[in-house]
């Protein structure tokens, strides 16, 4: 996969989950398909928002096997897989097959509190046995840890098979000194639907997005507005949506999106402990923003 194919809209799918809080398949079918139909550019399974850390490994192989057979080869697909055990996060990657896989997306180690060296050198054995290219991702509060732009820069130079950043940070001089000094061949990519917009009119080439699960025609549409620099039209897209965006997460990832999904017919509005359903008054805040809009 190459930095090209990360521009655009990615969208950070969902797992659907049934009464029973089993993974319902069929449902996670049909939001394939509809953010395909959508245009979003590219699918990222198994990331935050797809409550990986509830999923059993034998859920995580059935998650993946259903969106590559949803997507049939129609887009690329990005593996989401972070640990914060280095070595044991080699093994699984050994152990995984990347057929129909394009991408790793890579969270920082979490809760380790690892230094800048330590992060570079995570990241450096992750690159040196990935069959796939990495994606960096970046989000401090809820990995307890920062990968400044400093070892960003020198991971992006000197190890070819680091080929992007997923930047969630909210540190706005640490990602323009990113996207400043970054080889050409790299992608810079937001990790916040709500700083979408002017990251890319910064210099950024993209967005991994939750929003897009539920609105893959208005938020693509804005994200492709943006790179082709049409900004008229991406702001007007971004300002009718950026109420609805700010108010998925007033609760917590992915408890808002879901709640979307279900307006849509898409998804039952089902999460796994310790995570919960939004509560009534904002899931009919969510449903007055999402009528108006």
């Amino acid at each position: 996969m190459s930095p090209q194919q990360l521009t655009g809209t990615g969208v950070a799918l969902v797992t659907p989950f049934d009464n029973n809080k089993a993974v319902d398949h069929s449902a996670l079918k049909k939001l394939v398909n509809y953010v395909i139909d959508g245009g979003v550019n590219y699918l990222v399974a198994l990331g935050t928002t797809a409550e990986t850390a509830t999923l059993s490994n034998k859920e995580k192989l059935e998650v993946i096997h259903t969106i590559k057979e949803a997507n049939s080869n129609r887009l690329p697909v990005i593996l989401g897989m972070g640990s914060n055990n280095t070595d044991e996060l080699i093994d699984t990657i050994n152990r995984t097959d990347f057929d129909g896989v394009d991408a790793i997306l890579s969270v920082t180690p979490f809760y380790n509190k690892p230094t800048q060296e330590g992060l570079y050198q995570h990241y450096k054995a992750i690159a040196d046995v990935s069959p796939v290219p990495v994606i960096l991702y970046n989000v401090p509060s809820r990995t307890g840890c920062n990968l400044n732009a400093d070892t960003c820069l020198k991971l992006a130079s000197n190890i070819e098979n680091v080929v992007a950043v997923k930047e969630a940070s909210g540190n706005w001089e640490q990602i323009m000194q990113i996207i400043k000094h970054k080889p050409q061949d790299f992608a810079v990519l937001s990790g916040d639907d709500a700083t979408t917009l002017p990251l890319i009119a910064s210099g950024a080439n993209g967005v991994i997005s939750v929003i897009a699960n539920a609105c893959p025609v208005e938020f693509s549409s804005m994200v492709n507005a943006a790179v082709e620099n049409n900004m008229p039209k991406a702001r007007q897209i971004h300002y009718s949506l950026i109420d609805l965006i700010n108010n998925i997460f007033v609760e917590g990832n992915p408890a808002g999106i879901k709640a979307l999904l279900e307006m849509r017919q898409i998804i039952d509005n089902q999460l796994r402990l310790p995570l919960v359903s939004t509560t009534d008054k904002l899931y009919n805040e969510l449903k007055g923003y999402f009528n108006a809009f």
